[in-house]
């Protein structure tokens, strides 16, 4: 095993010796999507920052076997023109995982669901993601953050932990609430973190949502000016609904949620839902897949939802086609979101442009 953060490190670089890839032209959800060097794209668990007229990809690098269910690489950045998102750029390793075993992101650790936002303030870019310490399974739920002065980094670790130690929801549920053990188990220390996304909204506020209390509960937690830390105030949405893989994203004045059941690796019938505020309340909608193998959403899990630069109102389901047996084949279901009696629905297209919508 010593020898395999070198391996995936000399992955990482093929790249930059690859012949590049003709231009495409449109989507292909669950096909092989090569990046402009002829590579499969390898940014899993996904999150999406708009940038100075680009839209810039950051995901989980992941190498070849089961070994792929760990991090031994860190945090893979692209880039696509804001009008195109079909053809991606390789901008390298974003965030590097550590070499120093002492770290929380250790080569080996599992390092899931990063997400960047700019903080105009600060003039920095904060990335989130779901950290495990390695070794330790998934007993660990907490969440990592680390900053950068450049949108493609070298970001740096600043630290991981659990979210708002000691901290009372803002919704704290009434003591002896069956759909509220794991909330009182952690509240000394911390809640659990899983599965993850972050919001900013229009006023500039961020918010992190993440599946907590064991997986049976998301929670919505509001962070500060810096976006590198909580402010203490968070609420508990969908109390014993055991959802994961959250994304989030406003339409006409509402909010809307797309997640998944908590099914492992294996897919599931997604959930979704609208709010009118952040925090909530949140009510159903169910699942938004239509048409073959809607139940389970079309063999994916959400990661994030992309609003196509310059359509307003138009948006673009990003999720995951999990292989647990080697990740680095995991592959990309792209949809765009239409909607049907003001509900998000998702319709299986073979091939699809996000210039035609």
């Amino acid at each position: 095993m010593r020898l395999l953060p070198a391996l995936a490190l000399l992955l990482a670089a093929l790249p930059a010796l690859a012949v590049p890839g003709p231009r495409q032209t449109q989507i292909r959800p669950g096909e092989l999507w090569e990046d402009a060097n002829g590579n499969h794209i390898n940014a899993h668990g996904g999150g999406f920052l708009l940038h100075e007229g680009r839209v810039w990809w950051f995901g989980e690098h992941k190498v070849p076997g089961e070994a792929g269910n760990q991090a031994w690489v860190g945090v893979h950045c692209y880039s696509s023109p804001a009008d195109d998102l079909v053809n991606w750029r390789d901008e390298g390793i974003a965030l590097r995982v550590s070499d120093d075993p002492a770290s929380d992101i250790a080569a080996g650790c599992i390092l899931e669901r990063p997400k960047v936002i700019y903080n105009a303030k600060t003039r920095k870019f904060v990335m989130w993601f779901h950290l495990e310490l390695k070794g330790q399974g998934y007993g660990a739920a907490r969440s990592g953050v680390a900053v950068a002065d450049s949108v493609v980094g070298p970001y740096t670790f600043l630290r991981s932990g659990r979210i708002n130690p000691g901290r009372p929801a803002q919704n704290a549920p009434a003591p002896g609430d069956p759909n509220a053990k794991h909330y009182f188990r952690d509240l000394p220390g911390g809640q659990m973190a899983r599965d993850m996304t972050l919001f900013v909204d229009d006023d500039g506020t961020a918010y992190h949502i993440y599946a907590s209390e064991e997986n049976a509960t998301l929670q919505i937690a509001e962070l500060d000016d810096t976006y590198t830390q909580h402010t203490g105030r968070y609420w508990r949405a969908f109390p014993g609904r055991f959802m994961e893989a959250p994304a989030l994203f406003k339409k006409d004045g509402k909010y809307y949620f797309i997640g998944s059941g908590c099914t492992g690796w294996a897919p599931n019938a997604a959930r979704s839902a609208v709010a009118p505020a952040v925090i909530g309340p949140w009510t159903e909608l169910g699942n938004p897949a239509r048409g073959p193998n809607a139940e389970k959403t079309h063999f994916s899990q959400s990661t994030y939802a992309l609003p196509i630069p310059g359509k307003p109102g138009q948006v673009i389901f990003c999720a995951d086609r999990w292989n647990p047996k080697n990740q680095i084949d995991s592959r990309y279901i792209w949809l765009p979101i239409e909607w049907k009696d003001g509900k998000p629905i998702l319709n299986w297209k073979p091939a699809w442009s996000p210039a035609a919508l």
